[in-house]
């Protein structure tokens, strides 16, 4: 394969974690097209279909001795990039995977040579209240505090976390809003151009030690003006279900009292919380000083907008691929 290397990048061996999610396979592909070398440790045989020019290895993240065994293998790497994150966000999983395995992968990584981290991590953690929140927000530190260069990056929300209701309206349904869908907004950023974002940290030296939040392109996004849009692509007015967020508040409750003796409704209390924390923040970055949500102080990357997306997956151009993390 003839690759173009874009100008002022060097290749580099790339070991990579979570290549077999959505972002991961598009920051694997952007990666692999700038003439890197990418390894990619999965979790588990059926993940291993990756991108074409990366190798897959699969690897236990959670045990020390796979990582070094069967990923690292005793050979030297230039960069750790790691999209992993937790599946579901519940605390056991989530200090598992987004602290316990990112540390074990960190140490291993300096072992190999890596020099540079490369990490996706959330715009969630600027306020963390949730148990994946704190988790993520652990291992930033261990991280800033390993002595390797590294860039963090806080996406904020994906178009996957943002279509479970294509379908819905597509079949007739009300778009589903949490009190009047105007609360919270966002400026969401596509798969690819966040890949492209991600891969391009390699070469950047602006973006070294530093914790950089990042959207995609347009102005910041309500849920209701996503109802609206969806609606108008379709040719049909538009039709709101109004939630309040208090429903939400005595669902957390129920759960987590019998919860206390019922181990799997704690955790769908806690999967409740995750729901109600979307529904009523916005992913644009925090002002420390106000305490408020600023669309005009997030970055934003890229030339794909939600909204191109929506109309690509109503022409039947795209598919809907939702994450473990979609509220509806």
């Amino acid at each position: 394969m003839t690759i173009e290397r874009p100008d002022g990048v060097r290749p580099r061996r790339v070991l990579f974690l979570g290549a077999t999610g959505t972002i991961g396979r598009a920051t694997v592909q952007a990666l692999v097209s700038r003439g890197h070398e990418v390894i990619c440790l999965v979790r588990r045989p059926a993940e291993s279909a990756i991108p074409a020019g990366a190798t897959a290895r699969i690897v236990n993240l959670t045990d020390t001795v796979s990582l070094a065994r069967d990923g690292v293998r005793g050979e030297r790497f230039d960069v750790l990039v790691s999209c992993l994150a937790s599946r579901t966000g519940l605390p056991d999983d989530a200090w598992a995977i987004d602290y316990g395995a990112q540390v074990r992968a960190l140490d291993a990584g300096r072992t190999a040579g890596v020099t540079h981290v490369v990490l996706l991590s959330a715009i969630c953690v600027q306020k963390p209240v949730l148990a994946f929140q704190h988790a993520k927000r652990a291992f930033e530190a261990e991280l800033i505090a390993s002595g390797l260069d590294y860039t963090i990056v806080r996406p904020t929300a994906f178009f996957k976390s943002l279509s479970g209701q294509i379908d819905r309206v597509k079949r007739g349904k009300p778009f589903l809003v949490f009190g009047d869908g105007t609360a919270t907004a966002c400026r969401p950023i596509s798969d690819s151009d966040l890949g492209c974002y991600l891969a391009d940290c390699l070469d950047d030296g602006n973006r070294r030690n530093r914790v950089l939040p990042i959207g995609g392109p347009g102005e910041a996004i309500t849920p209701r003006a996503q109802g609206e849009r969806l609606f108008a692509l379709l040719g049909r007015e538009p039709r709101f279900t109004q939630i309040p967020v208090v429903l939400l508040d005595v669902i957390v409750a129920v759960l987590a009292t019998i919860g206390r003796w019922v181990p799997a409704l704690a955790a769908k209390a806690e999967l409740a919380r995750i729901g109600r924390y979307y529904a009523t923040e916005s992913m644009l970055v925090l002002d420390p000083a106000t305490g408020r949500y600023d669309a005009q102080a997030t970055p934003s990357t890229g030339s794909e907008t939600l909204f191109d997306y929506y109309a690509r997956v109503v022409r039947g151009e795209a598919a809907a691929e939702r994450g473990d993390h979609a509220v509806f």
